[in-house]
């Protein structure tokens, strides 16, 4: 169970249309390493995760990460609410425009549609948050790029910069995480099937 606070974790208030940077940015909406991806993933992993606190913080930065994809939609749409025909033309979203609009699709910024295929879900809990260390490292890089690309914006830069900041301390958190979860291991017996292995022994 949410509850659903009507704001937005960060104040994103973008005065000028500019199609141009919305059509980069969407990549973190919809793309291979974005928030709708990475909110999923979380949130389906933390099933399977046999340490509590690491169950936990895969639901906290899950939930963390709708609001991101919340903001990062917020952009989007404020980027191209009011652009023109030609904007969008001379944007090259021209093709985006004739199947959504200017309604937020989840895409990246190449114009492949979100796939669950971003999805990693491996039913290993080291192997997961090993999967969501390099995510959170990818979506920093990804942001570290986008504010490169929106370097003259500077109401953009700010909230790219926020979200940026967040992924180091996703990182971070997941990384405390996996100790636990080594620990958790740690403390469980596994039993090698003495056949099996004579077998390999002798195949070697």
């Amino acid at each position: 169970m949410w509850t659903y606070n009507k704001m937005l974790q960060y104040p994103i208030n973008i005065k000028n249309a500019d199609p141009r940077l919305a059509k980069v940015i969407i990549s973190q909406y919809g793309g291979p390493d974005g928030e709708l991806a990475a909110s999923l993933r979380y949130l389906t992993q933390r099933f399977g995760m046999p340490e509590e606190n690491a169950k936990a913080v895969l639901n906290d930065i899950g939930t963390e990460e709708l609001a991101h994809l919340e903001m990062v939609g917020t952009i989007v749409h404020q980027l191209t609410e009011n652009a023109s025909i030609e904007e969008i033309e001379k944007a090259g979203l021209s093709e985006y425009y004739t199947d959504h609009g200017v309604d937020v699709y989840p895409a990246s910024a190449a114009g492949i549609p979100f796939t669950a295929a971003y999805i990693a879900c491996k039913g290993d809990p080291v192997a997961n948050l090993q999967e969501d260390l390099a995510a959170e490292q990818k979506a920093r890089a990804t942001y570290e790029k986008l504010i490169n690309l929106c370097r003259d914006n500077a109401e953009v830069v700010d909230v790219l910069r926020y979200l940026r900041a967040r992924e180091i301390v996703h990182f971070q958190r997941f990384g405390e995480a996996l100790n636990g979860v080594h620990e958790k291991l740690a403390q469980r017996k596994f039993y090698i099937n003495n056949k099996n292995m004579n077998n390999c022994n002798e195949d070697a």
